[in-house]
């Protein structure tokens, strides 16, 4: 969201696109997202759920489409410019032109994903790949890569690993709390007896992963209740892969619904427009993401067809 909103937002104010609109489309595309791979929560649940993370890295493709799908649709017709709007189109060797200059960098999650599903380096190794193409093309290709940023973005990255290893170790601290007290049991319990057999499970583990993912944001949610469900899921004869898209989309949905989503006030503070703005006009874009959850979730071949 950090890396598009400044990018896009300028321009289509200038189009005269409503500050709720630009908000709503940035905070769902926010939600869609995390099953394209390199995504850390794939990672993470194949951690903690014993997945494997190139299994789940090739599944989360084409749910991530399917779901893009649909948000293109209800952007087409929500992204009304007024009258009188008087907007350049750039012509085909233009467009071109930029297609071959970004396609270097268009490459990086290809050949993050290639060595993760090839073998060549397991997930957390990968990283280093990426980091070394990046500089790579940066210094070669580019020519634009700066040295003096170099210590402030090894600092980010080191507040954004401990900010995750301290959400993972509380969730893993209130984990070990909900099992003393058997929330988490009785709760996988009242999901597995739901009827309707593994679609009735799936469509609880939506409901019920939309409110975690508001509430508890998406990483405690997985550390929590994924080694739980997903044995659950097994008995029920739903594919893991399957199931960790199901869940994945459903905590992106929730974790950027509002009024308790915090990727929703996230995207606010990014774009810098008010929350009021978006309160009613994110829910069609929210409802097309749900509308494509339910088509993911009732065609596994959608998350599975490819592995």
């Amino acid at each position: 969201m950090a890396a598009v909103a400044p990018v896009l937002f300028p321009d289509m104010k200038r189009r005269g696109i409503h500050d709720g609109e630009l908000v709503s489309l940035l905070a769902a595309s926010g939600a869609m997202a995390e099953t394209i791979p390199p995504s850390i929560v794939l990672i993470i649940i194949g951690s903690v759920a014993g997945v494997s993370i190139s299994a789940l890295f090739t599944g989360g493709i084409v749910p991530g489409l399917v779901l893009a799908a649909a948000l293109a649709v209800v952007a087409k017709r929500r992204m009304v410019e007024p009258a009188g709007v008087i907007r350049p189109r750039p012509s085909w060797a233009t467009i071109r032109s930029s297609l071959i200059t970004a396609l270097p960098a268009l490459l990086l999650p290809v050949l993050i994903r290639t060595a993760v599903t090839e073998g060549v380096a397991t997930a957390t190794e990968v990283s280093t790949i990426g980091i070394a193409y990046t500089v790579v093309v940066g210094l070669l290709v580019y020519r634009r890569f700066d040295w003096r940023k170099l210590y402030p973005a090894l600092v980010h990255t080191a507040a954004l690993s401990g900010a995750i290893l301290f959400i993972i170790g509380a969730a893993t601290a209130m984990a070990w709390a909900l099992t003393q007290s058997n929330f988490s049991h009785a709760l996988a319990a009242m999901m597995v007896a739901v009827p309707g057999g593994r679609y009735g499970f799936l469509l609880i583990s939506i409901a019920v992963f939309i409110l975690l993912g508001s509430i508890l944001e998406g990483l405690p949610a997985m550390v929590l209740f994924g080694p739980l469900l997903f044995p659950a899921a097994k008995l029920l004869g739903v594919h893991e892969v399957h199931y960790a898209m199901v869940i994945i989309l459903a905590m992106g949905i929730g974790l950027f619904a509002p009024p308790f989503g915090l990727g929703y006030y996230a995207a606010c503070s990014i774009g810098q427009i008010d929350p009021n703005a978006g309160l009613t006009r994110i829910w069609p874009y929210l409802g097309a993401l749900v509308l494509g959850l339910l088509l993911v979730a009732f065609m596994p071949w959608l998350s599975i067809g490819f592995l």
